[in-house]
């Protein structure tokens, strides 16, 4: 790894991590010698972050460089922490990595006040009754919402039958205990709503539809709302 990149995800690790972190456990988390992580928490500092801390005491990040200082009300950080713990809860791995990621980053440029507020939040996040894991192919069809490319799959509809599908990706909606992808189906040629669990064998195709997926998202979501009793079936 390059050293810049090492460096940035450092960072992003003293952030994520309960402060203040032992330099022990930074060097596990990075893969690196303890004397590696010494000298690149000496770079950090002389790029400008303060990080307070030494070698056997722990180290916090009070002030990051990377980020530009940031201010929210009390009920704005309340939301922030309870939404992306959602996420965290919701989404798959990947997402929900992004989620604690985005969390520390954004605690990390507040004033320290604010983020006694955000660690110390009054409202929490927790499930009795949890959803279904988030399946493997929802980062594919995230991937290919961004970058507008049509994907196959073999999908199974609510009579079991199973037919091969070649659909373009708009959108993932979580509902109380399913989630479900909102497409162009190119076998109806029309709007559809899949099930996530109910899709098998999912892959990116080579097939672009840029720049159409905005569009045709709005024409779905306004569709959607002028017949809220009527679901389609696919």
């Amino acid at each position: 790894m390059a050293r810049p990149d090492r460096l940035m995800r450092l960072l992003d690790t003293i952030r994520r991590l309960p402060q203040p972190v032992t330099a022990a456990r930074l060097a596990e988390e990075m893969e690196v010698s303890e004397r590696t992580l010494y000298r690149d928490i000496e770079t950090l500092r002389s790029g400008g972050a303060l990080i307070d801390g030494a070698a056997g005491v722990g180290y916090t990040l009070t002030e990051d460089p990377a980020l530009p200082p940031q201010m929210f009300s009390r009920i704005e950080v309340e939301a922030l922490v309870l939404g992306l713990s959602e996420v965290r809860l919701a989404g798959d791995p990947e997402l929900a990595r992004a989620a604690e990621l985005a969390l520390a980053k954004i605690t990390a440029t507040l004033p320290e006040r604010v983020q006694r507020q955000a660690i110390h939040a009054v409202n929490h996040v927790y499930r009795m009754e949890r959803r279904p894991p988030a399946p493997a192919h929802m980062a594919i069809l995230r991937e290919a919402a961004w970058e507008e490319r049509a994907v196959n799959l073999t999908y199974q509809d609510l009579d079991g039958e199973r037919t091969e599908r070649r659909i373009w990706p708009l959108g993932i909606v979580f509902l109380d205990r399913t989630m479900m992808c909102l497409a162009w189906c190119c076998l109806r040629q029309d709007f559809r709503r899949f099930h996530l669990g109910a899709m098998e064998n999912v892959r990116l195709s080579e097939e672009s539809f840029r720049p159409r997926r905005v569009p045709l998202l709005r024409d779905f979501i306004d569709k959607m709302r002028a017949r809220t009793n009527d679901t389609p079936s696919v």
